[in-house]
């Protein structure tokens, strides 16, 4: 096992400072004014690739519908997902709602306040045990995020989070051990930013290998990117004689599992997106359409890849509607009950705000 760095007395006076600097500029959010630890899971599950600005209004309106782990776990996974709608990474939706039939199962209804025993429940992982486990039970563990490993990378000079999880365990104050955790993640996500570190504000600067040798860009190595694949998808707006729309719903795991869409797929080369449209509707419900117009096209990033959505008004000229996944039929006005995608909410809300989809 690689050798750590000294954890000197100036490193402790350099945490002495770190919280103190936390003190008096943590910026304000919901899941701070709380010590339950229901809701300190909640906020870190969304803080998972998601930025605090964007998880804060979706903590607030989970933990609205959502107050304890008895009502999240009774809830039905469509309901979860539908609160959950537009935050993205569903899987950490659909896994908050196992862990909660597990812990009211097996915990009876609380959150077990040991690193191991949250290690092991569904969708919880190093970072998240050690984050709730610290936060809300005060355990001496460390939890290590993008931002909280760049600030050790660059504190120690070192590259390997293996490496700076074992120094934050080291450095970790027994009395403070959440707040420890709190501030080096803050630190990160304010002053030691990737590319611009507000050193000269670091409370931990006389201390700091980077900034000792001028050198913060190399600290993390940053891996280079590869090149983003693009897709083509097109999607069918079906409607019945009670002008009801057909609706899908996607395997409960995977992409966006569980949630629901219009039916369509990818473009495969050579197709046109109007014959794309035609052979995906065949493939999933077993009927022959004519394509009419494209209502509209958005574009959508994920984590991994881009696609633009194209949808078309579409006949069935013959067969009858089956498919091996869940189908609906439903007004327009039932939208908002059923939880969608990002981009296919963007086009229904378009169908909805227009006369010409109603």
């Amino acid at each position: 096992m690689q050798r750590l760095p000294a954890i000197t007395a100036v490193h402790r006076e350099a945490v002495d400072r770190l919280l103190k600097w936390f003190d008096q500029n943590k910026r304000p959010m919901p899941w701070r004014l709380t010590g339950d630890p229901y809701a300190i899971w909640i906020s870190e599950v969304m803080l998972q690739q998601t930025r605090v600005q964007q998880a804060a209004p979706y903590y607030r309106r989970f933990i609205k519908r959502f107050p304890s782990v008895e009502e999240l776990a009774a809830a039905p996974i469509d309901e979860v997902l539908r609160v959950w709608e537009g935050l993205g990474y569903y899987s950490r939706a659909r896994n908050l709602h196992r862990c909660a039939k597990t812990i009211v199962t097996d915990y009876q209804g609380r959150l077990p306040s040991s690193y191991d025993a949250l290690l092991n429940l569904p969708g919880i992982g190093p970072y998240t045990a050690g984050a709730i486990a610290s936060i809300a039970f005060g355990l001496p563990v460390p939890a290590i995020d993008a931002n909280a490993h760049r600030v050790l990378a660059r504190l120690f000079g070192e590259q390997s989070m293996r490496t700076t999880r074992r120094l934050a365990a080291a450095l970790i104050p027994g009395a403070r051990a959440g707040t420890f955790n709190e501030a080096v993640m803050e630190l990160g996500a304010t002053l030691c930013s990737p590319k611009t570190p507000s050193c000269r504000a670091c409370p931990l600067r006389r201390v700091c290998y980077a900034q000792t040798h001028d050198c913060a860009d190399q600290f993390p190595a940053r891996k280079k990117r590869s090149m983003i694949p693009h897709y083509d998808v097109a999607a069918g707006l079906l409607y019945d004689k009670e002008n009801r729309l057909l609706i899908q719903q996607r395997a409960p795991e995977g992409l966006l599992g569980g949630l629901w869409e219009l039916p369509g797929g990818k473009k495969k080369d050579g197709e046109s997106l109007q014959q794309a449209c035609q052979r995906e509707l065949f493939e999933e419900l077993g009927v022959e359409v004519a394509v009419g117009e494209c209502v509209m096209s958005v574009k959508h990033a994920y984590s991994h890849f881009r696609i633009t959505l194209s949808v078309f008004r579409c006949a069935i000229t013959s067969g009858v509607v089956t498919s091996d996944r869940p189908l609906r039929w439903i007004l327009m006005s039932e939208l908002a009950d059923y939880p969608f995608p990002r981009a296919n909410r963007r086009i229904l809300t378009h169908l909805v705000s227009n006369t010409a989809g109603l």
